[in-house]
């Protein structure tokens, strides 16, 4: 397994102090950080550490071959095909390959043939889908001439396997990570420290506190659904909506805080998606990274909507439904995809509604509240083990009353309504814990002990430790 909360504890400020006090130049510190993520990856199992290095190393080879001049076009092609070939085969042997045998094998079966078709007995590895995006993308733009090859080896490995977002991301460019990592003096300041302290606390809070207490609840429910009242069927789904919410943006706040203790900025990946006013702006908002690596390197080449509706309308729902099984290797995901892209397509078509502010009127609200319980809806077909679990999950949802005995979860709801109050009053600042600098929060100490009384919280309320929800993609 990964470091768990303890020896991660350990193992940040050891890397931290041998980083900033021990390494001297950038070349020493990225060959630092490459050891110091391997380590981290490795904790896990050692044996993937291998896919690392080869997915970077024909990235990096390829990413020469394309841009050196002298080369034919012709092997410059075959060169780029192969290697994004040779990285996405891997991602599909290890994820995908008993998915579609055992697909393949049904519906044979349903025509009277049952073939014996071998499996693979592998485990996914943790955060594979993330790492093989990011290598592809800088792949893509090299070719496209939209990035510059680099020939710093230790600089492009780093890049690849950068331990803060090594196994949920955010998925980075190698436009914006990579001159970072090539820059020979990266300082650090009082300024960066604080603000990347202040990403982790609000990360552990997120985490800790509202996604794991919000889990417990949620498996009881989701594994018992045929048997659970109406009311703690919907119960089930809000506390859902909010544990992986709370897991996934927890971690990507933890990933950037980490990364800025390091010198390093990553793109932000949450932007408060549960107050958005349609499902196109929650789609900007939820997981930053992968929308727009689907919208630059799927969406766009196909056309985009620049081909008429009918080539719009199915670019689009080729993006959700790719989208969907980016997150795993169930028909649950395809459907969870196709559901987004039923809700996202009208407004392709039609246009959306241009918001002249962020303070909600009474419709705002009206349509951030219809906008919220269309992704909770979408986040029980995302959660259910099988499309039977899914449709009978939320028929009940929907059908028949039936009685609870009692009300699941009354005080995770209360942290999710709690998270929801200190995100709104603190939507212009990075997180709620970036106090003003007037009046008493002048005064640094009393900034601290906030920020120290706001720890303690959290490592009081926190609910039984669950593994992150997106190591599994």
């Amino acid at each position: 397994m990964l470091f768990n909360s303890f020896e991660f504890l350990i193992f940040l400020p050891i890397v931290f102090l041998v980083y900033w006090f021990l390494c001297r130049k950038g070349r020493s510190k990225n060959i630092f950080l490459i050891l110091a993520s391997y380590l981290f990856y490795g904790w896990w199992d050692f044996r993937f550490l291998l896919l690392i290095i080869f997915i970077s190393l024909i990235s990096f080879a390829g990413g020469l071959v394309i841009s050196e001049e002298k080369i034919k076009s012709g092997l410059k092609t075959l060169v780029f095909w192969s290697a994004l070939v040779l990285s996405f085969g891997t991602l599909f042997i290890f994820k995908y390959f008993n998915f579609f045998t055992q697909s393949f094998v049904r519906v044979l079966e349903t025509v009277g043939f049952t073939p014996d078709v071998p499996t693979l007995d592998i485990i996914l590895p943790v955060g594979i889908s993330f790492y093989t995006f990011q290598a592809a993308s800088y792949l893509i733009d090299v070719k496209r001439g939209t990035q510059r090859a680099t020939r710093d080896i230790s600089a492009f490995f780093v890049f690849i396997s950068f331990f803060p977002q090594l196994v949920a991301g955010p998925i980075e460019r190698a436009s914006n990570i990579l001159p970072q990592f090539l820059e020979s003096e990266r300082k650090f300041t009082y300024e960066r420290g604080v603000s990347g302290m202040k990403l982790i606390l609000w990360g552990l809070f997120k985490k800790m506190v509202v996604a794991d207490n919000c889990a417990i609840i949620v498996n009881q429910i989701f594994q018992n659904w045929p048997s659970v009242g109406t009311l703690n069927l919907w119960i089930g789904a809000f506390l859902f909506t909010f544990q992986i919410y709370g897991d996934f943006s927890g971690y990507s706040d933890i990933a950037i805080g980490t990364a800025r203790l390091f010198g390093i900025d990553l793109m932000k990946n949450f932007s408060l998606p549960y107050f958005s006013r349609d499902i196109t702006e929650f789609w900007k908002k939820w997981h930053i990274s992968l929308t727009g690596w689907f919208r630059d390197y799927v969406y766009i080449p196909l056309g985009g909507n620049r081909k008429g509706k009918a080539k719009t309308v199915a670019n689009t729902a080729a993006v959700f439904v790719v989208s969907g099984l980016w997150h795993g290797a169930n028909f649950t995901f395809l459907l969870w995809g196709a559901y987004h892209a039923l809700l996202f397509i009208p407004f392709r078509i039609y246009g959306r509604k241009t918001y002249k502010t962020e303070i909600p009127i009474l419709r705002d609200s009206l349509m951030m509240g219809i906008t919220f319980l269309l992704v909770m809806i979408g986040w029980v077909i995302f959660r259910a083990e099988t499309l039977g679990d899914a449709f009978g999950y939320i028929a009940n949802m929907f059908s028949s009353y039936r009685p609870s005995d009692f009300i699941r979860g009354k005080i995770p709801i209360l942290w999710c309504l709690i998270l929801l109050l200190l995100e709104w009053f603190g939507r212009y600042k990075e997180t709620p814990l970036d106090f003003p600098a007037r009046g008493i929060f002048s005064l640094r100490p009393l900034k601290w002990a906030c920020c120290l009384i706001f720890f303690l919280i959290t490592l009081v309320f926190a609910g039984q430790s669950q593994e992150f929800i997106y190591f599994k993609f």
